[in-house]
């Protein structure tokens, strides 16, 4: 048994560790009011523009720095999702546009986005594979504590990650501080919560709409890079994200809009997530791996009717939740 959690439990915290970014990201985002489905383009789009800077830079050099190795795919990705989030702003914040459909159409650009650039990534390198393979950028992203190895199993379970795993941790830490304890935080919510109440106190809500949106799609963005340059060792390859931006906009509600509850949410939902791989041997068929995959929105969707029950207004979404706001109606 020690042996299974041993090996099970390091591979549910990678897995948790994108889920946690964009659940993240989602949250501080929602805590505005936004409601943005377009959280699975974000996180393609943040990843395949770190997948572009660090082919740029593994291809325009013969020794690399390690600095620049993290720090130009990490600027990239995060210069791609604050564009994806300025662009859901503009259209739902400044155009008043319908969020629920704004999100959606950015998840379908996003992933077109992604797959193009990556396709054309991949006939660049004329690989015999449908991938492309950043190796060397990638052990910068995963190489995991020197003095992990020698600490036994807390080594394995706690300190053998990369720096993306223990940013995500402290993002989600720091973001609950922010809401609960800070003025700007007390701000942001009362935006989500009543934004004519928030304007009349003088809080600029369409500030507050962008900056909550654009921070929270870089975060997300994280998730995406953090995916291709650890998890998948820096291979890039169309479509292999999967529902894990979903997975991420399911886990905000199992939460309940709770970026310290997201830390240890995520982990358990990454290891729903690959409860299928660890199935008896005589229930590994197609259907039976898709029900396992299935779990986590179950979970969900008991959480959803469970805190609907207990109807405590901690545990519902901010009241504005997905409503356009009209300054002039105030």
């Amino acid at each position: 048994m020690w042996s299974f959690l041993l090996a099970f439990i390091p591979r549910a915290i990678v897995q948790g560790i994108p889920l946690l970014y964009g659940c993240t990201g989602e949250i501080i985002t929602e805590k505005s009011g936004n409601l943005n489905l377009g959280i699975p383009g974000v996180m393609y789009v943040g990843a395949i523009s770190g997948v572009i800077g660090s082919f740029v830079y593994e291809n325009s050099t013969s020794a690399m720095n390690p600095f620049l190795a993290i720090a130009i795919p990490m600027f990239c990705c995060l210069l791609g999702s604050l564009l994806m989030g300025l662009l859901y702003c503009f259209l739902t914040v400044t155009l008043r546009a319908n969020q629920n459909v704004t999100g959606l159409a950015m998840t379908t650009f996003g992933v077109g986005f992604g797959n193009f650039f990556g396709g054309s990534l991949i006939k660049l390198v004329d690989s015999d594979v449908p991938s492309i393979a950043l190796s060397a950028t990638s052990s910068y992203f995963s190489k995991a504590l020197p003095f992990s190895g020698k600490l036994g199993w807390f080594g394995k379970l706690f300190l053998s990650y990369g720096f993306l795993a223990y940013l995500g941790v402290a993002i989600a830490l720091a973001a609950s501080w922010f809401l609960n304890k800070t003025r700007k935080g007390l701000h942001l919510r009362a935006v989500g919560e009543n934004p004519n109440t928030a304007d009349a106190a003088g809080i600029n809500v369409s500030r507050y709409k962008y900056v909550a949106t654009c921070v929270g799609c870089m975060i997300a963005g994280l998730g995406g890079l953090y995916y291709v340059m650890d998890y998948a060792c820096g291979v890039w390859s169309n479509n292999a994200f999967g529902d894990r931006g979903w997975l991420a906009i399911a886990l905000v509600i199992f939460t309940i809009w709770r970026p310290n509850i997201g830390v240890l949410a995520s982990f358990l939902f990454g290891g729903l997530y690959i409860l299928y791989l660890y199935s008896p041997s005589g229930m590994d068929h197609m259907e039976y791996q898709e029900l396992y995959k299935m779990i986590p929105y179950v979970v969900t969707l008991v959480v959803l009717v469970v805190t609907s029950m207990r109807n405590k207004r901690e545990n519902q979404p901010p009241a504005s939740l997905g409503l356009p706001y009209f300054r002039e109606e105030r």
